[in-house]
């Protein structure tokens, strides 16, 4: 993949700090709350850039990326619809076979421990996974 001299130099974690900055609303603030609250939940957590673009977090396979949009900030967890979701958090993408998706809006409030118990949910079914 082609990446600009700028993204060569500079870490996945640096790249995130980058988009946060840049968005510079209220996009900015929730993509910078979930990234933070994906850390607290899994410390073990590595974050990647992918795709020209994209924040995405990892533990033994991937977790979820990060998309800013216009009017929604979307996690999508990679293996969402294998999840357990007793807060009904996912909201987007509930068509497919395999994602999952949260839009967040402007304003709404994050369910914080739900959320953390996905994101908890997600890195146990990739480590359990790895060991097959």
């Amino acid at each position: 993949m082609e990446r600009s001299g700028v993204e060569e130099s500079k870490s996945p974690s640096e790249l995130i700090d980058g988009r946060i900055a840049e968005l510079g609303d209220w996009r900015g603030e929730m993509l910078g709350r979930l990234r933070a609250l994906i850390k607290q939940a899994d410390p073990d957590v590595t974050e990647e850039w992918k795709w020209r673009g994209v924040p995405v977090w990892e533990d033994a396979g991937m977790i979820c990326t990060g998309e800013t949009y216009k009017a929604v900030v979307k996690l999508t967890f990679a293996k969402g619809a294998a999840l357990p979701d007793p807060s009904g958090l996912f909201n987007s993408s509930l068509e497919g076979n395999t994602r999952r998706a949260i839009d967040f809006r402007e304003g709404e409030d994050i369910d914080e421990e739900a959320f953390k118990a996905l994101v908890r949910a997600a890195v146990a079914l990739n480590k359990f996974k790895a060991k097959r």
